[in-house]
């Protein structure tokens, strides 16, 4: 209608595709490299060139008011007939997907009425405040992507069946594995999301091209870069990893991916039946379809250690429809998980305001069983982004709690948390430094700093 007047593609500009380094060489894309330089509309308002970014390599440009909203920009990619994304309003009561704007220190799923240029030139304000980033962030150039959205349920997801919804699931589902967001509990889990991967986009095993020698060559396509390349002791000290041996993880992607039927007749070589089978495992990933934010914690010390300055543990914290989850990002494994049924939380603004070493924090609490008996851990998150997961977490608990409220027949999992840890995941208490209470709300355990207190 008449917002999409206003806010519509520039035409003869088709849909274009990046290559994996093209963000990094500063390319116009750059949402602050067009706000300065305003184009005017047959209208006389001034409208700036923006490019929206696909997780599947593409990207559409397009001209736009300096005042359109994330919404009016949604709905041109939406309906970009090169896309075929015209029935997303039809999939889920929650929109599928939603505008985000990231950089390499800040990532925000825009609301439909933010307005993307007037953010893009703060962006350096939002960074400095939001990010833990100590050198000059003036060169934080945000790019507007076009991402699944955080709000909806992997229940929702499930019920999905349309092809083009399901390959830009897919697509984002692929980066956050390779990235180590969504991280797995052994080298199996990696190739077997590796050799479905290889499926299809090489399509069948041919023994003649696809041999370990290929797979050592390309082994950081398939497989995150902490499982694809182990450090230097490792492969030395196991004779592993980077010789290529038969314990090497592209060793394991071959064999996974030989067992792939390969008659295309076959529904489970069928490409979309593939996409969908790699979706369906990443569903019961724990960080799935989770914002992730940036974080440290303090490391335990014991012993000599103790007497010793130690650095914290730099951490991502994965937040989705499901839980809260902390990930240690150097590793990229899951320390700890944790259901709404059993996290309370609190936020605490930094003591001194004005010292830029002073962090908010979040404390997250936990039960678990100590030689039989019901206690309660506290582990303390520093972050500068702790308001906004205090927001986002306070949202997703209260959907929660009506769910349950209006399920009489699991009202009794409110009063009782559950203590298990992440299905298919154990969690690492011993990563931590906690605070223990009892039932009365007595400290009866502390670690590091918690000792000072």
């Amino acid at each position: 209608m008449e917002q999409q007047n206003d806010c519509s593609i520039q035409r003869g500009q088709p849909l274009r595709r990046y290559p994996n380094d093209y963000k990094a060489e500063g390319h116009s894309s750059s949402m602050n490299k067009t706000i300065n330089q305003p184009q005017y509309s047959n209208t006389g308002r001034p409208t700036v060139r923006v490019a929206v970014y696909l997780m599947t390599g593409v990207f559409l440009t397009m001209e736009v008011e300096q005042n359109a909203t994330a919404q009016q920009i949604f709905t041109i990619v939406q309906s970009e007939a090169e896309l075929s994304l015209t029935r997303f309003s039809m999939v889920t009561a929650t929109p599928v997907f939603a505008i985000w704007m990231c950089s390499s220190q800040l990532e925000v799923q825009l609301r439909p009425t933010h307005k993307p240029v007037e953010l893009a030139a703060k962006w350096n304000y939002l960074v400095n405040k939001y990010s833990s980033h100590t050198e000059d962030s003036d060169d934080e150039e945000p790019l507007l992507y076009f991402r699944r959205n955080i709000f909806l349920s992997k229940t929702e997801e499930e019920q999905i069946k349309d092809t083009k919804i399901l390959e830009l699931l897919y697509a984002e589902a692929k980066h956050n594995v390779l990235q180590g967001r969504y991280a797995c509990d052994g080298p199996a889990r990696y190739a077997s999301l590796g050799a479905l991967q290889a499926r299809i986009e090489l399509g069948p095993y041919n023994a003649q091209i696809h041999t370990l020698a290929f797979f050592r060559r390309h082994r950081g396509r398939f497989l995150p870069y902490h499982h694809a390349f182990p450090s230097l002791l490792l492969g030395l000290g196991l004779g592993l990893g980077l010789v290529g041996g038969k314990g090497a993880p592209e060793a394991h992607l071959l064999e996974q991916y030989k067992r792939i039927p390969s008659h295309s007749g076959s529904a489970n070589a069928n490409p979309k039946k593939l996409i969908r089978k790699y979706l369906e495992f990443c569903w019961n990933l724990p960080c799935y379809g989770a914002a992730f934010f940036q974080g440290q914690i303090e490391r335990p010390v014991r012993g000599l250690a103790s007497w010793i300055i130690n650095r914290d543990m730099q951490i991502l914290i994965a937040i989705n429809t499901s839980g809260v989850y902390i990930v240690d990002d150097v590793q990229c494994s899951l320390l700890l998980g944790l259901k709404y049924s059993e996290l309370s939380w609190e936020m605490a603004k930094p003591s001194d305001e004005s010292n830029p070493d002073c962090l908010p924090c979040l404390f997250l609490q936990f039960p678990v069983r100590e030689n039989g008996t019901r206690v309660y851990k506290i582990l303390q998150v520093f972050s500068r982004q702790a308001p906004m997961m205090d927001t986002l977490i306070s949202g997703f608990a209260e959907d929660y709690r009506c769910q349950f409220v209006n399920n009489d027949t699991n009202n009794d999992q409110l009063d009782h948390p559950l203590v298990s840890a992440t299905v298919s995941f154990t969690n690492k208490l011993s990563k931590f430094t906690l605070a223990t209470f009892d039932d009365e709300g007595r400290c009866i355990g502390q670690m590091g700093s918690w000792s000072f207190r």
